[in-house]
């Protein structure tokens, strides 16, 4: 059975585009979190301390998801080398490229979660501000 193989470039410029981008989303997180301060230090009545307590979870939830995704990433581009070296040059197998793929949706999966809870988030600090 032969294998398919994928061409590196495309490749190479996703990954790269994904991990500015994770990281741009960290740096959101970093911004919501020291709003979330600001807004704690003006606001202690039930309704804004229940919301404050839901962000905060979903801050630090999201900060662990990216850097997981951005490990994950970081493993599949050492694969993808140590495969580059064993292989013909510039092509990886399937098997990997349906990882890279695998990752894709997740990086779109988590960029959808970021940006719904930079808006709810950003909506809760002009309520409270």
């Amino acid at each position: 059975m032969a294998t398919t193989q994928t061409s590196i470039k495309h490749l190479n410029n996703e990954h790269t585009d994904w991990l500015r981008g994770l990281g741009f989303y960290k740096d959101e997180m970093q911004i919501m979190k020291n709003r979330l301060t600001e807004v704690a230090g003006k606001n202690t009545g039930s309704e804004a301390v229940s919301m404050l307590n839901h962000f905060e979870n979903q801050i630090a939830l999201q900060t662990t998801n990216i850097d997981t995704l951005k490990h994950d990433i970081n493993n599949n581009l050492g694969e993808i080398a140590a495969q580059l070296n064993d292989n013909t040059p510039g092509y990886i197998e399937q098997s990997l490229a349906d990882k890279h793929n695998a990752l894709r949706d997740q990086y779109y999966t988590q960029e959808k979660i970021v940006n719904e809870l930079r808006h709810e988030f950003y909506r809760y600090a002009a309520k409270w501000m």
